[in-house]
């Protein structure tokens, strides 16, 4: 089946195909190889699934039009979980019931891919690129999960480091109200506690809402020289044009999974000044082969907006097409692992991925991008 690359997300070319039985020599003269992905393509954190999304598919796509992965085309079944993590589960449930499915792809959030754990344990398929920087992915390593993205660990620190060298003291964390906001709260807590600080003030917000208020008058009492954002783009929005219009002058700095362009988009002219930690290339740079080549392979598949969630989504699915390679023709779940764990130090066009027996951590890129005018974004 041919991918169709359109806002169509959900039509007959994300339909799943009647499992059935077949012989490897099928599967080497053309039998698909199916992927699975649950991600939010409704609901208030829909741009992040959506990015994630087009960016892979695109990626895919010219993998099949170059005739696919020793001779086999690469289907991207998507489901839409609206991050809510029990439509996750009922998602990778309907997915494994599909015998050809060699994996789980570009799960985007934390709790939602927690509620997938368990079901991924049981079937021993590989779990690549969850778009979530927690610990629980990456410690103890799960031999199923594999990680392309940089931990909230990793941009904690880079953040703290950051804001150190300008000075900035008293910092506080706006954090969701559930394992991904916690999560980040904790590798705040952590980084600062390495340096000798402490997090000076936090306040929450639950999944999904934008009632900020009370967070805002808190946090707004407790005077901090910057505030880090570990929520989504609405209630992050929301947050910052709160304490704005009540006069705050300190700096605002987001983790990666906020979505820097949906941020932006939510932003306005309210964004300019705000930090964004990023944990890819920056999807408008021209200085790696990466960047060059998502720029060309985004225009020529007619998607005119560039972003980091879609970079993220390109990166991941050209690491999981290396691992399919080296796989084989008969790839199989088991053999996709032990493939995988031969990436060592690999060479993206740029970044470099490595995965082994032992580590399933494949990258600790981290670097800032700010909001500038007009919604652009300043490397």
């Amino acid at each position: 089946m041919r991918l169709q690359l359109s806002s169509t997300l959900f039509c007959a070319a994300l339909l799943l195909a009647a499992p059935h039985a077949a012989t490897a020599k099928d599967k080497v003269n053309g039998e698909p190889i199916v992927i699975g992905q649950s991600a939010p393509f409704s609901g208030p954190s829909a741009q992040l699934g959506t990015d994630f999304n087009r960016g892979a598919r695109v990626y895919f796509q010219s993998v099949n039009d170059n005739g696919g992965v020793h001779g086999r085309k690469i289907e991207l079944h998507a489901k839409d979980d609206a991050y809510d993590p029990r439509q996750t589960a009922k998602n990778t449930t309907e997915f494994l019931e599909d015998g050809r499915l060699v994996a789980l792809f570009g799960y985007v959030g934390t709790t939602t891919s927690m509620a997938a754990l368990p079901l991924v344990n049981a079937a021993h398929v590989p779990f690549f690129a969850p778009a979530s920087g927690a610990e629980m992915f990456r410690h103890p390593m799960n031999r199923n999960v594999f990680n392309v993205r940089a931990s909230y660990q990793d941009e904690a620190d880079y953040i703290v480091d950051q804001l150190t060298v300008t000075g900035i003291k008293n910092i506080a964390v706006f954090h969701q109200h559930d394992a991904y906001g916690e999560a980040g709260l904790d590798a705040m807590t952590k980084a600062l506690t390495k340096r000798g600080s402490k997090v000076h003030a936090s306040a929450t917000v639950e999944r999904h809402s934008t009632e900020v208020a009370a967070s805002a008058k808190s946090l707004l009492a407790a005077k901090p020289g910057a505030v880090v954002l570990v929520s989504t783009y609405g209630s992050a929005a929301a947050l910052i044009k709160e304490m704005r219009q009540a006069g705050y002058g300190g700096q605002f700095v987001s983790m990666s999974y906020v979505g820097g362009n949906a941020l932006a988009d939510a932003l306005g002219h309210a964004g300019v000044g705000v930090i964004i930690s990023e944990v890819v290339p920056f999807p408008w740079g021209e200085s790696t082969p990466l960047q060059r080549e998502y720029g060309k392979a985004m225009q020529k598949a007619g998607e005119v907006r560039l972003s980091f969630g879609s970079m993220e989504g390109y990166l991941a699915a050209k690491t999981l097409v290396e691992g399919l390679r080296r796989a084989g023709p008969d790839v199989t779940r088991s053999r996709l692992i032990a493939a995988l764990e031969t990436l060592s130090n690999w060479d993206a066009g740029g970044p470099r991925i490595s995965f082994s027996h032992d580590s399933r951590i494949g990258s600790r890129f981290v670097e800032m991008t700010m909001i500038g005018t007009g919604g652009r974004f300043v490397h």
